[in-house]
């Protein structure tokens, strides 16, 4: 009998984090292997281990929060300076910009 659910539409991003998260998995099982292999001792390869598993851990939290963050923000990007329509920057009578300057090159005493 088939099912009645139908499985909730994916984004693009969420099959790539997933695959990263697996790539990721499959080195902290691969580099202490071949760490063992070139000799390296078993506590320093299961150390190893562990820390590329915490990194992991970390970056998968930090994937998915941002994820979350995306989807709520409007049009899922977020926008860097967000435009106050009351103020406006001006550029006083006077102020410079960077660049050179004529005159008034010595020190002030």
């Amino acid at each position: 009998m088939p099912s009645s659910r139908t499985p909730s539409p994916r984004r693009p991003g969420d099959e790539r984090t997933t695959e990263l998260i697996r790539w990721a998995a499959f080195s902290c099982f691969l580099v202490p292997v071949v760490l063992l292999w070139y000799g390296t001792s078993l506590a320093g390869a299961a150390g190893t281990a562990l820390g590329l598993a915490a990194v992991t851990a970390v970056c998968r939290l930090l994937l998915r929060q941002s994820e979350r963050g995306a989807a709520r923000s409007p049009a899922g990007e977020h926008a860097p300076h967000a435009h106050h329509p009351g103020r406006r920057q001006r550029t006083r009578t006077g102020s410079h910009r960077g660049g050179r300057h004529s005159g008034g090159n010595s020190p002030v005493g």
